[in-house]
């Protein structure tokens, strides 16, 4: 008897997940609608698939950015429609503005459908464009695969971007092909040897110098070679103020992040002749303000630069390394030093920083929103055990919460802490739900001060005056008082609040020896 091997049919979204499983791509964080159901079907018929679902889109494209900062390979998005892309653009910024690895696939309406302008039918490519390096709308379903393939190359293009798979529902249930490999991802543009010899002859000609280090040289071994190099040419070595991911800490090279506001830039940089950019760009004001200064490079001074955020940088500081004869040096290092404060000390930032360092576990994750609290946190977490850092890369807040989501997802060995001003955190709190169902490991402090405290800072430094009645409201967050121990109860995650030192103190240490999510509202 002739004996056939049995052939599988797959439709276009079985095609499309079992790509992604092929190219390593096994999570995707979840808020479906109608048009995405054969992609939701997909992942029962598709092993190897880890579908998280999340109860907003911005706690969607917010854990994509935590999860691919960590990895450096792009979790899955799946949004809904034009609509569910908008929802989560505020993240998708901060995701652009880090530089990381991200896939958003976006159901569409099937391609037939589109001419009669249904409710939800809107320009997706008009949401998407702003925030994607590469987009693609599939044409049928035979294309899917490949078109899948390609996006998960372009999204390790040039060290991480955004790229964005648009879906119509019809190439989702037809007929395909079957699954496809992945392109070759485009190699990063290697830094050339004069750029290194000339930043090099720079690097020593006794000027007075700062190194400006962001992306891949914020961590790993081009970290070391960067602290080789600073050491070795008697430059200063600092970092944006809101970095991607930062290694730091105890063990690690020390990098001095430049300030907030415009003013302390100017003030750090004055007298500075040499900037050295490696990853970063040349340090302009977060925002304008009357009477003050945008670009923030003192006048004169010569700006060199040895790699941008897409080039080969951890080639290039080898190779500046070996140019300097450095390469085998050992690099500087913070020492470990955290002092517990008295528990009878007065609860603020600063002794609350004291505490948070003090028991921070070896390898740890910080999510950092904490805005006008953070620098307590940040000044004594300097010399804690070795952790990473995620900041708010593009400026938009309610990405605390999910980041550290994606981070926990990505690395379930470590700990996650998410330092969280209150009304930031009000954004994306249904990623406190989230964590509760996939049981993650993120210690959530929340910085209640009840109000936009760094709104009422920039109120004043806008040069408006005294803000009446009307102003105040739009800055408040009383009445009512948020109850962010109601709110995590709500969401399943067990929580408490600390008014006094002690509290806190006894709280956080409990969950920094407990696995778990977890949350403490500090009231400050």
């Amino acid at each position: 008897m002739d004996m056939k091997a049995e052939t599988t049919v797959m439709n276009g979204a079985e095609s499309l997940v079992q790509t992604l499983v092929d190219a390593g791509i096994d999570t995707c964080f979840s808020n479906p609608g109608t048009s995405e159901m054969h992609f939701v079907a997909a992942t029962d018929k598709i092993a190897g698939m880890r579908p998280i679902l999340c109860l907003f889109e911005g706690v969607v494209t917010g854990a994509a950015d935590g999860y691919g900062r960590m990895l450096r390979k792009p979790a899955a998005s799946l949004l809904h429609l034009g609509p569910g892309l908008a929802n989560g653009l505020a993240n998708l910024h901060n995701a652009r503005r880090a530089g990381t690895p991200m896939l958003n696939i976006v159901g569409d309406h099937a391609t037939y459908h589109s001419q009669y302008d249904a409710p939800l039918n809107s320009d997706i490519v008009g949401f998407a464009q702003p925030v994607s390096a590469w987009i693609q709308r599939s044409a049928n379903a035979e294309e899917v695969a490949g078109d899948a393939a390609r996006a998960v190359s372009e999204s390790l293009a040039g060290g991480g971007q955004i790229a964005t798979l648009i879906l119509p529902a019809d190439t989702a249930w037809n007929e395909s092909d079957g699954p496809a490999s992945m392109p070759p991802v485009p190699e990063r543009v290697t830094v050339s040897g004069a750029r290194v010899d000339a930043v090099a002859a720079a690097l020593m000609n006794g000027k007075k110098t700062v190194i400006l280090i962001s992306a891949d040289a914020l961590y790993g071994e081009a970290l070391n070679n960067a602290g080789r190099i600073a050491q070795a040419s008697g430059a200063r070595l600092m970092c944006p103020t809101h970095p991607s991911r930062r290694q730091r800490g105890a063990g690690i090279v020390p990098i001095e992040p430049l300030p907030y506001f415009a003013e302390g830039i100017v003030a750090e940089l004055e007298r500075v002749e040499q900037l050295v950019l490696i990853g970063a760009k040349s340090p302009v004001s977060f925002f304008a303000y009357p009477g003050k200064p945008s670009w923030l490079t003192p006048e004169g001074c010569d700006t060199l630069t040895l790699a941008e955020r897409e080039e080969d940088i951890e080639h290039a500081l080898s190779d500046l390394a070996d140019a300097l004869g450095v390469g085998l040096a050992t690099p500087p290092r913070a020492e470990l030093q955290t002092t517990l404060p008295a528990l009878s000390d007065k609860l603020d930032q600063f002794t609350l920083g004291q505490v948070i360092a003090h028991y921070l576990p070896e390898n740890a994750i910080i999510s950092d929103e904490s805005n006008t609290s953070g620098i307590g946190p940040a000044l004594s977490t300097l010399t804690a055990a070795p952790h990473d850092f995620l900041a708010v890369t593009g400026g938009s807040i309610g990405r605390g919460l999910p980041v550290a989501t994606g981070a926990a997802v990505a690395c379930p060995d470590r700990k996650v802490v998410c330092l969280h001003g209150d009304g930031g955190a009000m954004y994306t709190m249904q990623s406190l739900w989230t964590q509760a169902r996939e049981e993650l490991d993120v210690t959530t402090v929340i910085f209640a001060s009840k109000s936009y405290a760094i709104l009422n800072i920039e109120y004043d430094r806008v040069g408006v005056g005294a803000p009446g009645p009307n102003a105040f409201s739009q800055l408040d967050l009383r009445n009512p008082e948020l109850d962010w121990v109601k709110i995590a109860h709500g969401m399943g995650v067990e929580a408490s609040c600390a008014t006094t030192l002690a509290e806190f103190s006894a709280q956080f240490e409990d969950a920094m020896n407990r696995k778990g999510p977890r949350l403490i509202e500090v009231l400050i």
